[in-house]
């Protein structure tokens, strides 16, 4: 079932009490990682009482001390903000949890496993079987997580087995769809929320838990459409939006490769088949490929358990989207080779004696994720091959460090190129988007330029005299 709420109705009179007694229900998010502290904090600028919970003692400590442990625009503002207000806590003790909470969202991570590509439910698992024989009354317990499907029904059957069993605690299923730089947006209006119950009771505690987001939608005349469907459906959601997503991407650095074989111009191609409304311009520019915590992981454990499924013929295509990123990264390398005149021989080129400076240590911008980073991937790699590395990135230089320890790590985007034999963009920061290529030029040792994003103006940085090499784009 749809149910698109628009601002000009009236919004649903659900008749469902929290169990607590509270006026709105008590919300609890289980993890505090990226997920899980954008939520609570969100929830709680939404006028909700928000219980955060994880058992990393510094990371609660900084969080109710009022700092976010990684970036997003916005979110310190909101924290400190609702911690004076006393709608947001945090803590370690899921005993406190149970008590306080009518709705539980679990927010845990979910990293490929170490022996395969399919996810490690271990977090989650220990999530719910630290919280559940603590609950004394009925409570909800929503699944955030990113989950190969059939997830939600072992969820109830750990919940059967460790909770009181006169209590009928239930599970729901309600994925979440943050983009890193943009997740206060996302949560607080999102373009779908998707709701996977099995009892009306469950339907009327999720849909009042999310009154707040309908509220500012009517205020706000926007519109916020509610799919109400299965456990099933509703866990593969979100891993089949990132593989359309993933397979988008790949599609556009895979035509990179022929434009780059044929002479043509990835970008012109990009927006001319943009304007088709089937295909549309989102995720089409070409480039070094994604990366992150979320599609590399996601697309990998969608693999795992369609194969586990017995449909994985279904997706085999996934296996080449994730080769093409791959591939993508290695680019980066023999254009470099090309542009250093340094032969590409059978053990890669030789960069040694060269300075190379990388502008970009994040997967995306407006972030400090450097999690299967392809822009670290290209350092790393060029930095095996012998050449002389300075870093720059505006907000991923403290997480780079812990990846890659022995890199030159500079202070500005100045102090990174000055000297450098070539320079590699590989984040398409604002900062190096709208970098000033004559100022630019009085700094490097020669104008060579590795656009691994297509973010730069080329024609204006070849009018200041930089060669400038873009993936799936001829030299200007």
């Amino acid at each position: 079932m749809t149910y698109p709420y628009a601002s000009a109705q009236a919004q649903p009179a659900l008749a469902v009490t929290p169990p607590s007694g509270a006026a709105r229900p008590r919300l609890t998010f289980l993890g505090t990682g990226y997920l899980g502290a954008t939520y609570a904090i969100c929830f709680a600028e939404l006028g909700y009482e928000v219980l955060g919970v994880d058992v990393d003692e510094p990371k609660i400590s900084k969080l109710q001390a009022g700092a976010v442990p990684f970036h997003e625009p916005g979110l310190d503002e909101l924290l400190r903000r609702n911690i004076a207000a006393g709608r947001l806590r945090f803590t370690t003790d899921y005993r406190e949890a149970a008590e306080f909470g009518d709705v539980h969202f679990i927010c845990v991570g979910t990293p490929q496993r170490a022996d395969g590509m399919g996810a490690d439910l271990g977090y989650v698992e220990s999530s719910v079987i630290s919280l559940v024989p603590h609950l004394t009354r009925k409570a909800l317990i929503v699944g955030k997580s990113t989950v190969p499907v059939g997830t939600a029904e072992w969820i109830e059957q750990l919940v059967s087995k460790h909770a009181p069993a006169d209590l009928g605690i239930e599970v729901a299923w309600s994925p979440e769809f943050l983009q890193e730089g943009h997740a206060l947006e996302d949560v607080l209006r999102p373009n779908r929320l998707i709701l996977g119950v099995k009892s009306q009771w469950a339907h009327d505690m999720l849909m009042t838990a999310h009154k707040g987001v309908f509220d500012l939608a009517h205020n706000e005349d926007r519109e916020v459409p509610v799919v109400v469907t299965d456990f099933a459906t509703a866990e593969l959601v979100k891993v089949a939006a990132n593989a359309f997503l993933a397979t988008k991407i790949s599609f556009i650095n895979a035509m990179a490769e022929v434009c780059d074989a044929a002479g043509a111009d990835v970008t012109q191609l990009a927006k001319s088949i943009g304007y088709d409304a089937r295909i549309g311009n989102k995720f089409l520019r070409a480039g070094i490929g994604f990366g992150g915590g979320c599609l590399p992981k996601d697309i990998r454990a969608f693999q795992a358990r369609a194969q586990e499924l017995g449909a994985g013929e279904a997706l085999r295509f996934l296996h080449e989207v994730d080769l093409i990123n791959q591939r993508s990264r290695g680019r980066v390398v023999q254009i470099a080779s090309e542009l250093l005149a340094r032969p590409y021989g059978p053990a890669g080129p030789d960069f040694s004696g060269l300075h190379i400076a990388v502008l970009g240590a994040t997967f995306k911008p407006n972030s400090d994720d450097v999690r299967d980073s392809p822009a670290l991937a290209i350092t790393r790699s060029l930095a095996r091959h012998g050449a002389q590395i300075s870093i720059f990135d505006p907000q991923g230089m403290e997480n780079a460090k812990r990846e890659l320890p022995d890199m030159t790590y500079a202070p500005s985007l100045n102090d990174a190129v000055t000297g450098a034999d070539l320079v590699c963009v590989l984040t398409e920061w604002e900062e190096f988007r709208y970098a000033d290529p004559n100022a630019l030029g009085d700094l490097v040792a020669a104008k060579l330029v590795i656009d691994g994003r297509n973010c730069l103006d080329q024609a204006l940085w070849t009018a200041a005299g930089w060669t400038v090499r873009g993936l799936g784009r001829p030299s200007a």
